[in-house]
């Protein structure tokens, strides 16, 4: 599976992470499927508690999610969000994850985003990508997704 998301869908990702200052945010890539393809349609932004050093989406968020997708026919086809430092996906990051499909991404910004822009998103972030027994591997960013104009 591979997505594909605009210049324009990165820098509505990179402004409300960077916005959190020095806590952990979350935003989700939510779009459609096109056989192999994953068109990112749209940033969202859960209702999520936040800290330093973790996101957590509480039940309210998650109905948010579930009924946005519902109402739209759309998909979660990755989850972006910060950490504080370097960028790795974290045993937390394991177990609360959002995205949990074969292929589904998690890309992870260092330094809360506070030095990552729409210009450096690719080389900034890491990619994680969910395998068949639920496990995250990174990957990189081209075998990923693709960003187009």
């Amino acid at each position: 599976m591979m997505l594909e998301v605009s210049q324009a869908l990165i820098a509505a990702t990179v402004e409300p992470l960077r916005a959190s200052r020095r806590r952990e945010r979350v935003v989700l890539w939510l779009g459609k499927r096109h056989g192999e393809l994953v068109v990112v349609e749209e940033v969202f932004e859960p209702i999520q508690e936040c800290a330093a050093d973790y996101f957590q989406i509480p039940a309210a968020g998650m109905a948010e999610i579930l009924s946005r997708l519902q109402r739209q026919r759309r998909m979660v086809a990755a989850q972006v969000h910060t950490h504080p430092y370097n960028a790795f996906h974290s045993p937390a990051d394991d177990r609360w994850a959002i995205v949990r499909h074969v292929g589904g991404l998690s890309l992870v910004v260092p330094q809360f985003c506070q030095h990552t822009t729409e210009d450096t998103f690719v080389t900034d972030t890491r990619v994680f990508q969910v395998d068949e027994n639920d496990d995250f591997n990174e990957v990189m960013p081209a075998d990923a997704y693709r960003v187009t104009k």
